[in-house]
C-alpha cells in the first residue's frame, strides 16, 4: 500500500461578476413583466403574483454577496434569465473541458508537475455537459495526458467522492497519480426565475492533484483517510435529463432545473453530515480539537456554522472555517476545493484538516489531511 498527498490545486474564475443588487434588479425587472402579463389570472386568484426580491434577503438566507459566472448579460436581461452560451462545433473544446484544463494546468503548476506525469482524469461534477464522450476523456486529451480518464456525478460531493477514487487507485498501486477536475457550470441549470433560489450558484472549476508521498520536497498534504456515504432523497433534485427530453413536449418545465426542499434539507442533512464527520474523525483516531482548518462545502453560511459548531464543539473562529461562499456563491462540489486552496498554505507541518461536502443524493464525503 502506498501513501497518498495532495501536492496542488488550481481554481479557475470566470471574469464576469454578479452582484447581489444587479441580480435583484434584473430580477425584480423580470417579477413585474411576468405580473403585467398575468394581470388578468393574479386578479381572479388563478396565480399569485411574483413577489420582489431584495440583497438583504439573499445575505439572510444564504450569506451570499455576489457570484462568478461564464455569461453575465444572459442572466440579467429580464426577458430570458438564463446564460447564453454559443453552441460549439464537435471540433471545439467543451466549455467543461476549458474551464476544467484551466484548473487543471494550475494544479500541476503548482505540484511542478506535467501532464505526462498523469496516469488518470476524474471530471468529478454535478452536472455534465453531454452524456458522452466523457468530459474526463476530453480533457485528457487536452492536456495530452496518458493513462485514461472518466466522468463522475455525485452532486455536491463529486469533488470528494473523486478524491477517495483517485486515493484508493493509488494507495492500491494500480496507478501513480491522479488529477480530480471539478468544473461547475451551475448557472446553467439554476431557475434564475424563481426568487427562493435565482440567487444560489455561480460558475467556477477547480482541480487537485493527488500522488504516491514518497520524498515528496514540495509542500504536500498527506491524506490520513477518506470516507464516503449516500443515503437517497429528493429533497434536492434536477429532472433535465436527456431521456425526459424524448417524452415532454413543454419547455418550460420547472422541474427540469435546480429543485430543493430547503427546509427538509436544513433538517436532514445537517445531522447527516455532523455525525457522518464525528464519526470519520472517531474511526480515524483523530481528535476533533486537534483540527487546523475546516474546509466545508460552500452552499449556505449558516449550515456551515452549525456543522462547525458540531464538529469543533464551539463556534469556529474565521480562520479555522473559512468561506468563499459570499464571493463565489454556491459553486457546488467546487465549493470546498475552492476554500482548500486559498486557504491551506499557511498551515504548519503537522496541522490537520478536513475538507468535507455534502449535497444532493443525499451525498456526504470527508478527507482528512496534514500537512507534510
Amino acid at each position: 500500500m502506498h501513501d497518498v498527498a495532495i501536492t496542488g490545486t488550481g481554481v479557475f474564475t470566470p471574469s464576469q461578476v454578479i452582484s447581489n443588487q444587479e441580480l435583484v434588479v434584473a430580477f425584480n425587472k423580470y417579477a413585474d413583466l411576468w405580473n403585467a402579463e398575468n394581470a388578468a389570472a393574479i386578479e381572479a386568484g388563478m396565480v399569485e403574483a411574483k413577489t420582489h426580491s431584495s440583497s438583504d434577503f439573499i445575505v439572510a438566507a444564504s450569506g451570499i454577496e455576489s457570484r462568478y459566472v461564464l455569461d453575465k448579460e444572459g442572466i440579467l436581461d429580464p426577458s430570458r434569465m438564463f446564460p447564453q452560451l454559443d453552441g460549439r462545433s464537435d471540433d471545439e473544446p467543451g466549455y467543461m473541458a476549458e474551464i476544467g484544463c484551466d484548473a487543471a494546468q494550475k494544479a500541476l503548476a503548482m505540484a511542478g508537475r506535467s501532464a505526462a506525469d498523469v496516469d488518470l482524469v476524474i471530471c468529478a461534477a454535478s452536472n455534465m455537459e453531454r452524456a458522452y464522450p466523457a468530459i474526463g476523456v476530453e480533457i485528457q486529451q487536452l492536456l495530452g495526458a496518458g493513462g485514461f480518464a472518466f466522468d463522475m456525478n455525485v452532486a455536491c460531493s463529486s469533488a470528494t467522492f473523486g478524491i477517495q477514487t483517485a486515493t484508493d487507485m493509488i494507495r492500491s498501486g494500480s496507478i501513480q497519480s491522479a488529477l480530480v477536475i471539478n468544473p461547475e457550470i451551475c448557472s446553467a441549470h439554476l431557475e434564475w426565475r424563481d426568487r427562493d433560489c435565482h440567487f444560489i450558484f455561480g460558475d467556477v472549476a477547480t482541480a487537485a492533484f493527488l500522488e504516491r508521498n514518497e520524498g515528496l520536497a514540495r509542500d504536500h498534504f498527506k491524506v490520513l483517510s477518506t470516507r464516503c456515504a449516500t443515503q437517497f432523497s429528493n429533497n434536492i433534485r434536477n429532472n433535465n435529463g436527456y431521456l425526459r427530453r424524448t417524452h415532454d413536449r413543454m419547455e418550460d418545465r420547472r422541474d427540469m432545473q435546480f429543485m430543493q426542499n430547503g427546509r427538509k434539507v436544513f433538517k436532514e442533512v445537517l445531522p447527516l453530515v455532523s455525525q457522518h464527520i464525528a464519526d470519520h474523525l472517531a474511526d480515524t483516531g483523530v481528535e476533533a480539537s486537534t483540527l487546523r482548518r475546516l474546509w466545508l462545502h460552500q452552499a449556505n453560511k449558516t449550515m456551515n456554522d452549525y456543522i462547525g459548531k458540531k464538529v469543533l464543539g464551539r463556534t469556529p473562529e474565521p480562520d479555522e472555517q473559512p468561506n468563499i461562499l459570499q464571493d463565489y456563491a454556491n459553486t457546488s462540489s467546487a465549493g470546498s476545493i475552492i476554500a482548500f486552496s486559498k486557504y491551506s498554505n499557511d498551515l504548519d507541518n503537522g496541522d490537520r484538516g478536513l475538507i468535507c461536502s455534502f449535497g444532493a443524493g443525499y451525498s456526504v464525503g470527508s478527507v482528512i489531511v496534514e500537512k507534510g
